[in-house]
């Protein structure tokens, strides 16, 4: 990003111009006092995001739901009857209702705010530090402290704190995958430019968010925080859209349709009421009032904002184990529902580990098993160990003589564990010498003594070195591209003899670099030649001729194992998954090929071939295409809004600055916690601690159990609400019939106002709370992805809740009938037995409506012992109603009166009916809709 204070773009600029211009000295550094003056100037180094909402905001955004309002106007209600009833006693009514809108607010607020601790716990665990000059001395200092003009100090293995232009560099490589998607380091110079170029050709700059993979190097900081070309990506962001997830959408058109019920209800019921009944005192119009609130609460599930809150939770907890970060609940649901997932490679589907896979000399090819840094694996010709012989000699050669002219380090750490210091291709040669067990024979015999770098002009680089076994003669070693070294060679390795490099082997030579191209394997080829004591061992490049030929390897930055499996569980799950790269096409194909996502000979789109096409022709690519290569970030951005505009519910992964702007448009972003950048972890809402692809897999499976889990707790929790408000409806639509016809031929109520809160506080949200918990079932991963246009409540689920709704209220009425004299049948007690009965049998039958509604096709008897939190939900809640029915001090507070133990057979056998009308219906289902 150019710098609106300088005359021209630092590229273009020497560097003793350019500090010049930023008033800085290329010796000395900036003096600390100067620097601090900076600092306070233009601000910390680090990218501008909006201050987070203080905490009592972040808690009343919890309360911002249609059902909490509900549930507030019922307290508005509830509050006004009790006003007029002159204030007698506690309003315990709506007391229960705040309380359970207070505890469903704190405990929203809580898990997510322990969400964004272990994010920002995860942001602090990456924050790096700098080498920097000031005041002529080297020292390490917190990137968020540079400031332009500070001399950056390069090494190997540091990661760049800002933009700057290079004033040294001694074989600097620098890998900025994470900024261009390239996977290769690139070769830096000091040189300046002559002409504008784009960032990933700018080869003087280093960039913010790139690392150092080899060399040294000095650099002026130009560019910090937001004026960085990370700053420029971080901008898209802000113009990017975010929506709401799918969850979000539903559950507030849930809440508008509830709404809108309650109202049609109440309205027809309190109507219903006063038509047939003569309201002459302010008590009896209060206690119409009263009925009204009742069915308000009886028709809205008050606890679903709770349960809602809690299953996610469960789900977030559930993730972290699995080492997923989920910054906001309801996004755990999101990644359940999608259809596609949009992902990155480097990093991603592969391991970030350069590793040689082929080899290729004279005698014959090998192949080296085994991927990554640690050297478990052999080298293998023709499918077996590579032993004693000409392929065994020449390949010694060829992995021995690549590591010797190489700067990078192996080692292995205190815990076992494997890792490089330097170049990750450079590693690559001595993981396999490591493979072949010749690694020490290098060691014993060559002591290097001079290099020839590698530049992008030469496009190789040699070492000198001394033979021990050889009386220390000289030896020049070089590796770099095929047909560079052998444009200089004249001879060729055969086992351990130098036969003359005729025009046969040559072209038999460069048949296996072609070879091992088309594999999308990066070739790089080594030679040698032993030096004449005569020689100028200072020559230079004048040295690099009339060499031997060894021959070539091939090397990947393989695939991770573990991606190919999470592909092919993706498949069977109906999710498409298309890889977005900025790297070459050749190898997002082979990658691509080896994971399963594109069959052999199927082809990648390139960035310029989308630009060429218009708006219907870009559709029916994405339609159409896996795999995107040389991409930018524009192009990630116009995908994902085609597939969305296709009716998909898009994931995007992605680790680098590149992948950002479509981390945050799509659906849900998963961002990488150990190679992501900041930039692409802010605008994620899930963070993979481990990196690991195979965790959304996981994550996917636990998305979809939670859907069901909301499908199985709304179907109960509806129905068995359905069936309070069908009690009531039709108890005083059909009094007459019911015998609940006073002597003044006024209605009695079925059932008390307070009886029907306490159903809903036992019956709501403990058993709805268990069914949150139970497990995946074995088929989730086998069904395809839900529709964005599928509702959470579909017609399927509005049938079963007016289904088990009408059975709950038909058989509580009738056994408030069998109970009462009159009727549709003869009773003989009182109607406070009566009523006891019917509002007993109301909480048995939702209880048994629990186990039925777990499944809208599965028998109980096969799902129904799974879940013990459940079990333990319903066993509590029995035992609260037969408190509620033979506590004295309860029988006052509800209007019960205790029951017989032959009563209590009659209403445990009609409240299990639902029961077994459920399974009938389910058989039935079954019986029309066989399952494979």
């Amino acid at each position: 990003m150019a710098d609106p204070d300088l005359p021209q773009p630092p590229s273009l600029q020497s560097a003793d111009a350019l500090a010049a211009a930023l008033h800085s000295d290329l010796k000395q550094g900036l003096s600390a006092a100067e620097a601090a003056r900076r600092l306070a100037l233009d601000g910390p180094n680090r990218l501008r995001h909006a201050p987070p909402p203080p905490a009592w905001r972040r808690l009343l955004t919890q309360f911002q739901d249609p059902l909490i309002y509900l549930l507030m106007a019922a307290v508005g209600v509830t509050l006004l009857a009790w006003h007029i009833e002159g204030q007698v006693g506690w309003p315990v009514d709506a007391l229960v209702i705040v309380v359970i809108v207070a505890l469903n607010g704190v405990l929203g607020y809580v898990q997510e705010s322990k969400a964004a601790d272990a994010a920002a716990a995860l942001a602090r665990m990456v924050a790096a530090t700098s080498s920097v000059m000031r005041d002529g001395m080297v020292q390490r200092v917190a990137n968020d402290t540079l400031v332009r003009g500070d001399l950056l100090v390069l090494g190997e293995g540091d990661a760049v704190g800002a933009d700057a232009r290079l004033v040294r560099a001694t074989a600097l490589r620098v890998q900025e995958a994470s900024l261009t998607g390239e996977s290769e380091s690139v070769l830096k110079h000091a040189d300046t430019l002559h002409e504008p170029a784009a960032v990933a050709d700018q080869r003087n700059m280093v960039f913010k968010g790139t690392a150092v993979a080899q060399g040294t190097g000095l650099a002026i900081v130009t560019a910090t925080g937001m004026a960085t070309q990370m700053g420029t990506i971080a901008h898209l962001l802000a113009e990017a859209r975010q929506d709401a997830t799918p969850l979000q959408k539903e559950i507030r058109r849930v809440g508008k349709m509830l709404g809108l019920a309650v109202i049609v209800i109440c309205a027809v019921v309190v109507g219903s009421v006063l038509l047939v009944t003569e309201v002459h005192s302010v008590p009896a119009l209060v206690s119409v009032m009263m009925l009204g609130v009742s069915l308000a609460v009886a028709a809205v599930p008050e606890g679903l904002p709770a349960i809602l809150s809690m299953v996610l939770a469960i789900g977030v907890q559930r993730m972290a184990r699995q080492r997923a970060i989920v910054k906001n609940l309801s996004s755990v649901e999101t990644l359940g529902s999608a259809s596609v997932i949009c992902t990155d490679k480097t990093g991603t589907l592969t391991r970030s580990e350069m590793t040689l896979q082929r080899g290729m000399t004279a005698s014959g090819g090998t192949h080296v098993t085994g991927v990554g840094y640690a050297p478990n694996g052999e080298v293998q010709h023709q499918g077996r160990t590579l032993t004693e012989g000409d392929v065994h000699s020449e390949h010694t050669a060829l992995l021995s003589g690549g590591s010797l002219a190489g700067n990078a380090d192996l080692r292995q750490t205190p815990d076992g564990q494997w890792e490089i210091q330097g170049d990750p291709t450079e590693a690559a040669f001595l993981v396999a010498e490591h493979k072949l067990g010749v690694q020490g024979l290098r060691g014993t015999r060559f002591e290097r003594f001079a290099e020839l770098p590698f530049t992008s002009d030469r496009k190789m680089m040699s070492v000198l070195a001394h033979d021990r076994t050889q009386d220390n003669a000289p030896v020049l070693v070089c590796k770099g591209a095929p047909d560079v070294l052998l444009a200089r060679c004249t001879h060729l390795r055969v086992g351990d003899a130098i036969e003359p490099l005729t025009p046969e082997r040559r072209a038999q030579a460069l048949s296996h670099v072609d070879e091992l191209s088309q594999a999308a394997l990066r070739t790089l080829a080594v030679a040698y030649r032993p030096l004449a004591p005569h020689e100028d061992l200072s020559a230079g490049q004048d040295l690099e001729e009339q060499l031997i030929f060894v021959g070539t390897a091939g090397i990947i930055d393989p695939p991770r194992a573990e991606a190919g499996d999470a592909i092919a569980e993706a498949r069977r799950a109906g999710l498409r998954v298309i890889m977005i790269t900025g790297d070459h096409p050749r190898t997002a194909e082979r990658i691509a090929t080896d994971l399963g996502l594109i069959e052999p000979g199927a082809r990648a789109l390139t960035g310029t071939e989308l630009d060429a096409l218009d708006d219907a022709g870009f559709a029916h690519a994405v339609r159409n295409t896996s795999v995107f290569a040389r991409v930018a970030p524009a192009h990630k951005l116009r995908i994902v809004d085609a597939l969305q505009a296709q009716g998909h519910i898009v994931a995007m992964t992605g680790d680098g600055v590149n992948d950002a702007p479509a981390l945050k448009t799509a659906d849900i972003g998963v961002a990488m916690g150990i190679t992501g950048t900041e930039v692409s972890k802010e605008a994620a809402k899930m963070i993979l601690a481990d990196d690991n692809f195979a965790t959304i897999v996981e994550a996917v499976r636990e998305g979809r159990a939670i859907f069901d889990n909301i499908r199985k707790f709304l179907r109960y929790l509806l129905s068995s609400n359905m069936g309070e408000v069908l009690t009531v409806f039709l108890g005083v639509i059909g009094a007459a019939w019911l015998g609940l016809l006073d002597d003044t031929h006024g209605v009695i109520l079925p059932l008390l106002a307070t009886q029907l809160l306490w159903v809903n506080l036992i019956t709501d949200s403990g058993p709805a709370l268990a069914m949150g918990m139970d497990p995946p079932s074995g088929d989730v991963m086998s069904r395809p992805p839900r529709r964005l246009s599928d509702r959470v409540i579909d017609l399927r689920m509005w049938m079963d809740v007016l289904l088990n709704g009408l059975v709950i209220a038909v058989c509580t009425l009738l056994t408030l009938d069998g109970y009462l004299p009159g009727g549709l049948l003869e009773g003989q007690e009182g109607l406070d037995v009566a009523r006891t009965a019917a509002f007993t049998v109301l909480v048995l039958a939702q209880l048994f409506n629990a186990f039925s509604a777990r499944s809208d096709m599965r028998s109980v008897f096969q799902s129904g012992n799974t879940n013990l939190w459940l079990w333990g939900a319903v066993g509590l809640s029995a035992l609260l109603q037969v408190a509620v029915v033979h506590l004295p001090v309860l029988n006052v507070a509800f209007g019960t009166v205790p029951l017989t133990l032959a009563q209590w057979g009659v209403c445990l056998a009609m409240g299990s009916a639902v029961l077994w009308v459920s399974e009938m219906k389910k058989w039935a289902g079954r019986w029309m809709h066989p399952t494979p």
